[in-house]
């Protein structure tokens, strides 16, 4: 009888192993499936259209949860899901909702919101020879948005398909983990 209880025992034991394991395990994936889906989300750069500041399979961390408080701010750039098709994006914040945008002989114009002022983009984040090619003019609605990629004769942006609607944003970048040698947090310019 004792032989059995000690293998009762054991069992015993072994079963509440196995379930503290379990336990640590569930507790990491629900941790780490909240912080994904809720706070933050890894990306990675693919193309040159944010060259010379993002290039070809950087790795970025993804802030989801500053757009919750606050509504996204010029020069940002951001991941949002593309409006002709099912990928992402990665693209700086130009215009914003209310705001009229002209793109003419190579510069950026933002009219604000009354009208009556404007101002021609300073943009030090681009290449010093870098020009925004195209003649566009466009009036932004209401949680309608405009962006741009840094490396301008090599993006698709709102230049080909129009402005970007908020709800298509899907967080803001803001740090970049890989390459390790080019590991840094970003923050939007001031112009």
């Amino acid at each position: 009888m004792t032989n059995d209880l000690q293998l009762i025992m054991k069992m015993k034991q072994f079963l509440l192993s196995i379930w503290e394991i379990l336990e640590v395990v569930l507790i990491a994936v629900a941790t780490v499936f909240l912080i994904r889906t809720f706070l933050v989300q890894p990306f990675l750069v693919s193309g040159a259209s944010m060259e010379p500041n993002f290039y070809d399979n950087d790795y970025l961390l993804i802030d989801e949860i500053t757009y919750r408080f606050r509504e996204p701010a010029r020069g940002e750039v951001v991941v949002f899901r593309s409006p002709t098709s099912n990928t992402y994006f990665i693209k700086r914040l130009v215009g914003l909702p209310g705001e009229r945008v002209s793109v003419k002989n190579g510069e950026v114009m933002i009219y604000h919101n009354d009208g009556s002022q404007s101002i021609v983009l300073k943009e030090g984040y681009l290449e010093p020879d870098i020009r925004t090619f195209g003649d566009f003019d466009v009036k932004l609605k209401e949680g309608q948005y405009f962006v741009l990629g840094d490396n301008r004769n090599f993006s698709f942006d709102s230049r080909s398909w129009g402005s970007l609607e908020g709800d298509k944003i899907v967080g803001l970048v803001r740090l970049r983990l890989w390459p390790i040698n080019t590991v840094m947090a970003f923050e939007a310019p001031i112009y």
